[in-house]
């Protein structure tokens, strides 16, 4: 059986691919609407986050051939516990990760390596700022931006209880709550802008399947602002960018069908 951290929308993708390919294997997820998309791909998932002595037991206990970490271009944590866990449970760690996007150099975007200088460089912005990074950091960038009087600070988020209530939380008022889950085109993403008189955007460099382009490229055409948080600089182990790559990676760890030949 492999442990495989789903995060992504391509994560899901690969892992009905591995078990389509005969590879046994459960899925974590952060979302219990994720674990129902999965079981509908007949994909056995289970939502919950572990640290890296809980992911140990869990692989020990099913006795798991591998981890194959697909997890979000930034849940740094979730990466490290799996990398921790596959060291001390003694099994393969197999990173799948989405290609970065690299954009045309272009004097409205700007490139920040933390949510605090996003935060910092929004700061000085007049007008609307669009925050569609998600609720995990809200609390950044509420505490930074709501105080200044010539910022309107919007959230674009999915439609969860828990973001409205962290959003209730922070004091962020419901007008400038956009709760909705994509993928979006870049027409929609342009009517968004336009709709919110958006000044400033602010996004994670997450990749194409996070339809970051597509935000991008919608801002650039508006004269947009765009602030882009780059990913996390984590050093994995056996890192991977397509289906191919974790087909031969297991290959290479001589894992069959969930299961690791000759050990």
């Amino acid at each position: 059986m492999i442990f495989f951290l789903a995060g992504t929308s391509d994560a899901r993708e690969l892992a009905v691919t591995l078990q389509r390919e005969g590879h046994r294997l459960i899925a974590s997820v952060v979302t219990e609407n994720a674990v129902k998309e999965l079981e509908q791909m007949a994909v056995p998932a289970f939502a919950g986050r572990m640290d890296a002595e809980a992911m140990q037991a869990f692989v020990l206990e099913k006795e798991a051939a591998a981890i194959v970490d697909a997890s979000h271009p930034f849940a740094e944590e979730a990466s490290k516990n799996a990398m921790e866990a596959a060291e001390r449970a003694g099994v393969p760690y197999i990173r799948f990760e989405r290609k970065e996007q690299n954009f045309q150099e272009s004097p409205l975007i700007t490139y920040v390596s933390t949510y605090e200088e996003a935060a910092d460089r929004a700061a000085k912005a007049k007008g609307t700022v669009m925050l569609t990074t998600g609720s995990k950091t809200l609390a950044i960038f509420t505490e930074k931006l709501l105080p200044i009087e010539d910022i309107r600070l919007v959230c674009r988020m999915l439609p969860r209880k828990d973001n409205m209530e962290k959003c209730e939380q922070l004091g962020l008022p419901q007008k400038n709550i956009v709760a909705i889950q994509g993928p979006f085109t870049k027409a929609f993403d342009q009517a968004l802008y336009e709709q919110y008189n958006v000044t400033c955007m602010v996004t994670k460099a997450s990749g194409q399947r996070g339809s970051v382009d597509q935000k991008i490229e919608a801002a650039k055409e508006l004269g947009i602002e765009t602030i882009v948080i780059e990913r996390p600089a984590i050093n994995y182990k056996n890192r991977c960018s397509s289906f191919e790559e974790v087909r031969d990676m297991l290959l290479t760890f001589e894992i069959r069908g969930g299961e690791r030949v000759g050990f």
